[in-house]
């Protein structure tokens, strides 16, 4: 049975201050859950409808039933199972490879899917800047699908990592060199922008260059892509580029 206090220490965690105090984050559904403890992350509590489906959880696997489940869960149709992790130490910045560098990313599901293609791409060490929104934030988790584990996520300023770095910089615009008719280096800094704004002008001054993604439609009306489809495309590049070396 869940208690009225794990109840409240649980839908408390929707909040960034009591996932700090107590160093613990929410994840949700069999998946999800289980990508995070096969890749290491350290368990606090698993709270299952169906104990069939984490038979390596031991002492920390809890049964409860669909409606104490209900209770805990944020989602509108919740599966099958609700976690607690401990949030780890956090690592320092690298700086070597491609380095991606996120400028006041706002939407939850944009971070998570930026996660998902860090993991993909092979990308390390991804930086935030501390007006993005928190990886640990629960939208953030369901939209990783796990690849919260394998990422390096650091939040700091990002002018002055960038500054401290020693490497060349380069920021996402529309006005931007044509990625796939230019030069891409081997080793650098990627900075997406805020979904609305783009890249600060404080960050933008940082910058060596900037790189667009062409249009090719016939009308050309589109305003802008998503900052997540765009870190796709970009990441895409420098990756086929560097493996073509």
């Amino acid at each position: 049975m869940v208690s009225k206090g794990e109840i409240k220490l649980i839908t408390g965690l929707d909040q960034k201050k009591y996932r700090n105090r107590h160093g613990i984050f929410v994840a949700e559904g069999v998946k999800v859950i289980t990508e995070l403890i096969n890749a290491g992350m350290t368990l606090r509590e698993l709270y299952t409808t169906d104990t069939t489906c984490f038979s390596f959880a031991g002492d920390h696997l809890r049964e409860i039933s669909d409606r104490e489940l209900k209770k805990i869960s944020r989602l509108k149709s919740p599966n099958k199972a609700l976690a607690l992790f401990e949030i780890p130490e956090v690592k320092e910045a690298g700086n070597s490879g491609l380095v991606l560098v996120l400028d006041d990313i706002r939407d939850p599901g944009n971070l998570g899917t930026i996660i998902r293609l860090c993991d993909w791409f092979g990308i390390e060490n991804l930086v935030c800047s501390t007006t993005t929104v928190d990886c640990y934030n629960t939208k953030v988790v369901q939209a990783t699908m796990g690849s919260l584990a394998r990422v390096n996520i650091i939040y700091t300023d990002p002018e002055t990592y960038i500054r401290e770095s020693g490497l060349p910089v380069i920021i996402a615009d529309m006005n931007g060199e044509n990625v796939y008719k230019t030069t891409l280096p081997q080793q650098g800094i990627l900075v997406m922008g805020n979904e609305a704004n783009g890249v600060s002008e404080r960050i933008r001054s940082t910058a060596h260059r900037t790189l667009s993604v062409p249009r090719f439609g016939r009308i050309q009306e589109t305003e802008s892509l998503n900052v997540a489809t765009a870190t796709a495309i970009l990441l895409s590049e420098f990756r086929r580029r560097i493996d073509q070396l």
